[in-house]
């Protein structure tokens, strides 16, 4: 059997530092979640502004909560068929798409949530500095793959030093008091 990738691109190495750091348990970057219940009132709130189709919803969600959380088709879907359902939204076909929009209803509703915090908002507010550091520390792996597939010899010796120096840096501030 071939184990040539067996340890992905970095090898057993980078599989060490995957697992110091947590990433292997770690949630990818957007698969937060928020409270029961917050697809619903944040799917109010975003058709406040505009008519919108399923993915936008769940990309305006994924965006505002700054990837913090991303809530799945499975979610947003039932939702929008239970808003539907209670007459709060309703529905035309649209450049091949089903968009949503506030009924007279769905308004009021809407304008019954006016003052609390948006469920992104909180969403956004609950990453962990450890999440922020592993999310960090992931986006730096997909770079230096990238050089090390890609990059002149030149360039990868540049690499080279810029991750020495971070390194320095990370130990320095370990000892800080």
């Amino acid at each position: 059997m071939h184990h040539r990738h067996a340890h992905g691109p970095g090898g057993r190495g980078f599989q060490q530092l995957m697992d110091l750091i947590g990433l292997q348990d770690a949630p990818p970057a957007g698969a937060g979640r928020a409270r029961r219940g917050d697809v619903r009132t944040a799917t109010l709130l975003l058709l406040t502004e505009q008519p919108m189709h399923g993915y936008q919803i769940i990309r305006e969600i994924t965006d505002r909560s700054g990837g913090a959380w991303s809530p799945s088709a499975g979610s947003v879907y039932p939702t929008l068929q239970m808003l539907a359902d209670e007459g709060l939204i309703d529905s035309e076909h649209s450049e091949g798409k089903k968009v949503y929009r506030l009924t007279e209803s769905g308004a009021a509703a809407a304008a019954g949530l006016g003052g609390q915090r948006a469920p992104w908002e909180e969403a956004a507010g609950t990453t962990s500095d450890r999440t922020a550091l592993q999310q960090s520390a992931a986006r730096l792996a997909q770079a230096v793959f990238q050089v090390a597939r890609t990059a002149s010899e030149s360039q990868r010796t540049s690499a080279t030093e810029v991750l020495d120096e971070a390194r320095r840096k990370l130990y320095s501030i370990l000892a800080q008091d």
